[in-house]
């Protein structure tokens, strides 16, 4: 990677994190900070499996695929850093055109200010003297930008409390969230909604900045197309009451699963009587995956919506590879890679390919193969009794969920399209 390369580690605390045996993935033996790995020459056939794996130009081109979408939409992309917990990828997102970055707790907003974010959304509430103050600690310095979420009037007075503690001008900006019956977070009536705009407007040291909604816990297109019309609906009305005062607004949603809603959907708050940003927060994006987002991705492309969309599409950039390690029965090879080493939440891994003694063959044959089940540290790969999988063969296995396959892994190869190791990122989760 080039020095300019905003995937290169620069900071120490990447540059210089160790890798040894303590560290899963890494050859025995070896010792070498993480900024030395792209230069040993090595090769994924020849690494202790099971291993993640970003396939670094596929991951480029996502980022690149994702920003492009947004600008053609009216869009801001500010996506999820929880996604991947990888100061070297959000600095990628932001290089590529991201807007800023997302975060979800208190720990992840430490991280983001640490490695140099100068603008975050905090989609949550900062509930608890401690998270409360450290959302007014990170804006007394007057070039990082950050907006926290509040969906009750419980939360407003914290925040109004810590403003008070915090005792320095500059004002918070807080987005009023609205949520769905039986959902997660955000206010669920309107009028709940609107006494907590008022609450938020109305209180010193905060500042009504817009209006947040997470829409992806819902199932049907039509669902997240209702959700939203109560996202405008609730930004209309904030307007008419002129709550947001006098500086630009944000209207906000998720979208990893829905990205194509949400401009589309949001644009239809129309003229609020002062400007709008419209932030896209996707993250899975960025790496995508082999199974549930990808099914999402088709869905988009059919129903098109008259978005303007970028040339290509976006690829699946993680893989996990593993070994079969035994084949006790015709049409059952057990491999060794569990729970603790790719996500299992929204899904079992996807066969991709069996490679076995340097040829590389694409799987499932005939749509035979599939993981039925895995335990801590195995996979159980079922497939038909032909003999086809021998003890040591290579299995690829693409993500079911990228979210929950970044969380197991300290450091993270990247490698070319060869194969080949050219850096590593480290996560912090």
């Amino acid at each position: 990677m080039s020095v300019g390369d905003p995937l290169a580690p620069r900071d120490e605390a990447i540059a210089g994190f160790r890798l040894g045996g303590t560290v899963k993935g890494v050859k025995p033996g070896a010792s070498l900070r993480l900024d030395e790995i792209g230069a040993q020459g090595w090769a994924l056939p020849e690494m202790p499996l099971p291993l993640a794996v970003l396939r670094v130009d596929r991951m480029r081109r996502n980022a690149r695929w994702m920003a492009d979408f947004a600008r053609r939409n009216g869009l801001s992309l500010c996506p999820h850093g929880k996604t991947t917990m990888a100061p070297q990828i959000w600095a990628m997102q932001i290089a590529e055109g991201a807007w800023g970055i997302t975060v979800a707790t208190m720990h992840q907003l430490q991280v983001a200010r640490r490695f140099g974010m100068k603008r975050v959304i905090w989609a949550n509430q900062p509930v608890g003297r401690i998270a409360v103050d450290a959302a007014f600690a990170a804006i007394a310095d007057p070039e990082f930008d950050l907006y926290v979420l509040a969906d009750s009037l419980a939360v407003v007075e914290g925040l109004t409390i810590g403003a008070a503690r915090a005792g320095h001008d500059r004002p918070l900006n807080v987005l009023l969230e609205v949520g769905a019956m039986g959902g997660r977070t955000g206010a669920r009536d309107t009028k709940t909604a609107l006494e907590v705009a008022r609450a938020i407007a109305a209180a010193p040291g905060l500042r009504l900045a817009g209006v947040e909604a997470f829409e992806g816990l819902l199932a049907e297109t039509a669902e997240v197309d209702a959700f939203l019309r109560t996202l405008d609906d609730t930004a209309r009305t904030c307007a008419a009451q002129n709550l947001f005062g006098n500086a630009e607004i944000l209207l906000t949603a998720g979208g990893s699963a829905f990205f194509d809603r949400i401009g589309p959907r949001l644009a239809e708050a129309g003229d609020l009587g002062l400007p709008v940003r419209r932030v896209l927060r996707s993250g899975c994006y960025v790496t995508h995956d082999s199974l549930g987002y990808e099914q999402s991705y088709k869905r988009m492309r059919r129903e098109s919506l008259g978005l303007d969309w970028p040339v290509g599409d976006l690829q699946a950039a993680m893989e996990v590879w593993a070994h079969v390690q035994s084949v006790p029965e015709p049409g059952r090879a057990i491999i060794t890679c569990g729970k603790r080493d790719i996500g299992f939440d929204t899904g079992w891994p996807v066969p991709l390919r069996l490679i076995r003694a340097g040829e590389t063959k694409s799987m499932p044959f005939g749509a035979f193969h599939k993981v039925t089940g895995m335990n801590d540290q195995h996979g159980y790969l079922i497939g038909p009794a032909d003999g086809l999988l021998r003890v040591a063969d290579i299995v690829v296995l693409g993500v079911a969920h990228p979210c929950t396959t970044f969380d197991k892994w300290q450091a993270i190869p990247l490698v070319d399209e060869e194969f080949r190791i050219t850096g590593a990122i480290r996560t912090f989760f």
